[in-house]
């Protein structure tokens, strides 16, 4: 959740640092805090709130901190201890020569706080990390060399960690350190750059070496060592990043969040592009290795995601059973991981992730790994930690997504799905030809589709100015459209904090109509379908209780004009597609309310983009 850096080198760390930060916001954004050693001393420059409240602190000693070559840095999600100065990072052991950040949650904490408080440690703040501090600390007496104290520390420690540690008494050194959370090295000229994302190191250098669980890296400004937890010497695996130096440009646009909801139709293009050809050929997805003998074997596929990536997963479950004919299970991967696993051999297991980077559902995939399944992965970032364990990848090229709440991504996961589900039934010849032909030729009609919606957001706009002011808000869809009413509630919450619920339209009656009188919106998603007059019933329900109403439809049917206040109307798509175009009026409609509100849309209160705690 939390974002790490550090600097050493023959540069100025400060700016590099808060440089580094800076791309890293999207992970935390609750307190900040940087440590350096400027003239043999290490200071330490913290402040509550966001990453400018920092960049404001230093900016009256700038000459003093820019003498410093090396630092770490922290921008922070809080997970234990409220988000003060006190508890933001880096902490400190009680002499205050040795420094650190981290990104994680130390499980044992509690165990190792009473432990080292009979030893004498004085704590400060309330968080977990500042347990390391004094743990490494200790070693360090005993033993006097810094890697060998963080080696031995982190043996003691249970949970996940990325560490980055320097000490005033080790000169030009950094040690670095990772557990179930990310973390890489950027290699440049005599320096070196430790960061928990790439977005912090590539202004700098493409080369990199992400380290895997339980190693440690000492770097000084001419050397990079890495070990194992057995002290081992290993050899350095250096990649060239495939990545390109983005600069966090809004292009004129407000806030990150609206621009990214209009680079969706670039994005539905750009994953099209070349995996659709011919309409008469079959899909082409490279780095998909299921063959007719595999899909052969597979007798259930299992789905595991994390919020708005479980919404596009449960669009997933309906499309793979019906192209495909194969039984499908979503399960929250937060859930999933608690539970014995039942995956196996004839299993294909399905990681969806933004960052693929998310905890729980990097140990869900590990632990269906480790029972023979064929592990196929979803996400925006190639280079992560679950694209590495992945069997197969389906990269969705979604670019950097700025805004914590998730739009383009979950655009193109859904577009993924939906290759995917043609690639399988192509394969499994489980589709008519024909039936098949005809959902490639819609889909790459939707990117025109999905600029139409846009190029009418002003009607979106005048909906959401109506309803600003209410404090509950409920969504209803049928078949593959609930999803959607989960995804449009979801966005709607996040960034308003308006109590938005998302249910199974049929599922009103059974008790949510409870709620229903004249203050509260009820929103229909109705596409023209199957459950078309089944939805437009359960509305007439929600409208006898004096609901204010409103119809998102590709429905012309002018008997809507009387059962509704307010209709939204998108393009006519396939039903089957019709997800892909129905959430984004719902995107609109969320980011429009929470501008009426005040709301600060791009980084709502208690939110951070990776989730990389369970």
């Amino acid at each position: 959740m939390c974002g790490i850096v550090g600097y050493i080198g023959n540069k100025s760390a400060i700016d590099i640092l808060l440089n580094g930060l800076t791309k890293l916001e999207y992970r935390g954004y609750d307190s900040s805090g940087v440590a350096l050693n400027i003239d043999g001393k290490v200071e330490m420059y913290k402040a509550e709130g966001k990453l400018q409240n920092l960049k404001d602190l230093l900016l009256p000693i700038k000459q003093t901190v820019e003498k410093s070559t090396i630092g770490i840095g922290h921008i922070r999600w809080a997970t234990h201890g409220a988000p003060t100065t006190v508890n933001a990072h880096p902490h400190s052991c009680n002499c205050g020569k040795l420094v650190l950040v981290h990104n994680g949650i130390i499980e044992n904490f509690k165990e190792l706080r009473e432990e080292l408080e009979k030893d004498g440690c004085v704590f400060r703040s309330q968080t977990d990390t500042e347990t390391v501090a004094h743990l490494i600390a200790r070693e360090f007496g005993k033993v006097k060399n810094l890697t060998e104290a963080v080696r031995i520390a982190t043996k003691r420690i249970e949970g996940a960690y990325a560490l980055c540690v320097m000490h005033q008494d080790v000169k030009d050194t950094i040690v670095a350190t990772k557990r179930n959370a990310p973390l890489l090295v950027g290699i440049g000229e005599h320096e070196y750059y430790v960061a928990s994302d790439v977005p912090a190191t590539i202004d700098y250098t493409k080369k990199a070496m992400y380290l895997d669980d339980n190693q440690i890296v000492t770097l000084t400004p001419d050397s990079m060592v890495l070990i194992d937890a057995e002290g081992t010497k290993l050899p350095c695996k250096i990649e060239v990043l495939p990545w390109e130096s983005v600069s966090l440009s809004k292009m004129g646009y407000k806030h990150f969040m609206m621009k990214e909801i209009h680079e969706q139709p670039s994005i539905i293009r750009n994953l099209l592009s070349g995996k659709i050809s011919d309409l008469e050929e079959p899909l082409y997805l490279p780095e998909v290795n299921l063959n007719v003998e595999n899909i052969k074997k597979l007798n259930r596929v299992q789905i595991v995601a994390c919020g708005t990536s479980l919404h596009a997963a449960m669009v997933g479950k309906y499309i793979l059973e019906d192209f495909c004919g194969i039984a499908v299970d979503v399960e929250p991967s937060s859930e999933y991981i608690y539970r014995k696993t039942v995956t196996d051999e004839h299993t294909l297991v399905i990681g969806v992730s933004q960052s693929g980077e998310t905890a729980d559902t990097i140990t869900a995939i590990k632990q269906s790994k480790e029972r023979g399944s064929h592990i196929l992965i979803i996400t925006n970032r190639p280079d992560s930690t679950m694209a590495r364990e992945a069997d197969s990848l389906i990269s969705v090229c979604a670019g950097i997504e700025v805004s914590v709440a998730a739009t383009k991504s979950y655009m193109a996961q859904l577009v993924s799905f939906y290759l995917l589900a043609i690639y399988m039934a192509e394969i499994k010849g489980s589709m008519e030809k024909e039936t098949l032909v005809k959902l490639k030729k819609d889909l790459i009609k939707l990117p025109e589709k999905a600029d139409e919606i846009l190029s009418h957001e002003n009607v979106v706009k005048a909906c959401a100015r109506t309803y600003a002011n209410a404090k509950n808000f409920v969504y209803i869809a049928r078949g593959i459209n609930f999803p959607t009413a989960l995804e449009g509630a979801l966005k709607l919450k996040e960034i308003s904090y308006i109590n938005a619920t998302g249910y199974p339209a049929g599922e009103l009656k059974h008790g949510p109509i409870a709620m229903l009188d004249e203050t509260l919106p009820v929103l229909s998603i109705m596409m023209k379908g199957k459950v078309y007059d089944k939805i437009l019933s359960n509305s007439e329900e929600a409208k006898a209780r004096d609901a204010k109403m409103i119809a998102l439809t590709n429905s012309t049917d002018e008997k809507l004009d009387d059962l509704f206040d307010n209709i939204i109307r998108i393009p006519e798509t396939d039903e089957y597609l019709s997800p892909i175009l129905a959430i984004i009026p719902l995107q609109l409609l969320a980011y429009y309310i929470a501008e009426f509100l005040g709301k600060d849309v791009d980084q709502p209160r208690n939110l951070a983009k990776s989730v990389t705690v369970e």
